[in-house]
């Protein structure tokens, strides 16, 4: 078995729902360890997080210029369907960092 420590997503938000991740084969299992969510605007916003369509982070508010950490430690495993991560904030001053570890 392989394990690869990774970065799963490093992107700026989308102002509506986009994928950020997907499992990429059927024999992988992904596990997300950690989220850094950075707003560069000098206002606050807002940004909603998705496991495979189910929210771990829904409509949290970031202040201005500031960062946010999480230490999520959640298991992704690719079957019939692929498994994603998704996300959306109300500004696109909004970046996503999310790293993890792929097991092979």
């Amino acid at each position: 078995m392989a394990t690869t420590s990774k970065t799963l997503a490093r992107t700026a938000a989308a102002t509506s729902n986009a994928t950020l991740y997907t499992v990429p084969t059927t024999s992988t299992t992904t596990v997300v360890t950690d989220v850094v969510v950075t707003n560069t605007a000098g206002s606050a916003a807002t940004f909603t997080l998705n496991l495979d369509t189910v929210a771990v982070l829904s409509g949290v508010t970031i202040s201005a210029n500031s960062s946010a950490f999480f230490s999520l430690k959640q298991v992704l495993q690719a079957n019939a369907t692929p498994k994603t991560i998704t996300g959306s904030a109300s500004a696109v001053t909004v970046n996503f960092h999310i790293s993890g570890v792929e097991i092979v």
